[in-house]
């Protein structure tokens, strides 16, 4: 985490708009200090990137990056919260990051209207400049997933991914730097299915309480893990049913024999 903590204090702007959140028990100046100094790289400015960042920055996160290489259609503006009907034909980064500058002008929001591949990784992540304390997978398919969770165990970064089709979500939050298994672990066999790939939002459908509850579920884990320094979902998978309205927690290890994870631990 960003040494920054140990020398920042809050402003009185911010200690008056967090005051609700420092007052919890088991949240304090310090969880706040920490929030404040943190920087996460988000992929996919959609209907999870949105909530997932509006909620992150309204708490007090730092400093959020959003890469995306989308247009905003109208068909967005059923879940995809940060976008209005005149902004349909923007790009939904930049847009996006100008939104959550306007929800909270103490934060810093960017966006780059790109396609994050393993090629340009190191520089769309801002590398150079140290490595992002978070990556949230926000995208809707399993191929880039797979690329996303691939450019995480490369760097050793965190990542908190998540997903919403239907009425249906799930989530996880792994750390390479522990070796402890990655997305391919839990869905190896599921990435390599090209017809499983196919299915997406914009063929199947999703409800638009689905993208909100996963996206604020992913925030929900960011926060602990960036203010607390705790993994709530460690080892564990979330999975959540929407229409039975229930949640899971299903236990995952490490695959020993995983192509991704296993040559770097």
């Amino acid at each position: 985490m960003n040494e920054l903590v140990e020398t920042e204090m809050l402003l009185d702007d911010e200690l008056l708009r967090y005051a609700r959140q420092i007052l919890l028990d088991g949240w304090d100046i310090d969880a706040q200090l920490r929030l404040k100094s943190s920087r996460i790289v988000i992929i996919g400015a959609g209907g999870l990137g949105c909530p997932a960042s509006e909620t992150l920055v309204r708490a007090g996160l730092g400093y959020v990056h959003l890469i995306d290489d989308d247009e905003i259609e109208a068909s967005n503006l059923q879940r995809q919260t940060l976008f209005l009907p005149d902004d349909i034909g923007k790009p939904k980064a930049l847009t996006a990051a100008q939104m959550l500058m306007r929800i909270n002008p103490l934060i810093t929001a960017r966006g780059t209207v790109s396609r994050l591949s393993e090629d340009n990784a190191y520089e769309l992540l801002d590398m150079a400049t140290g490595k992002p304390d978070l990556l949230l997978d926000c995208t809707d398919n399993f191929a880039t997933r797979d690329i996303i969770n691939r450019i995480s165990v490369r760097y050793q970064i965190p990542l908190l991914s998540a997903s919403a089709i239907a009425m249906q979500g799930q989530l996880a939050l792994f750390e390479p730097q522990l070796s402890t298994g990655c997305y391919h672990c839990v869905f190896g066999s599921v990435v390599l299915d090209a017809a499983a790939d196919e299915r997406t939002c914009a063929n199947s459908g999703v409800l638009a309480s689905t993208t909100a509850i996963m996206g604020n579920l992913q925030a929900n884990a960011a926060l602990q893990y960036l203010g607390l320094t705790k993994n709530p979902l460690k080892n564990k998978l979330l999975i959540w049913d929407g229409r039975q309205m229930q949640q899971r927690l299903m236990g995952y290890r490490k695959d020993t024999e995983c192509p991704v994870c296993n040559s770097l631990s």
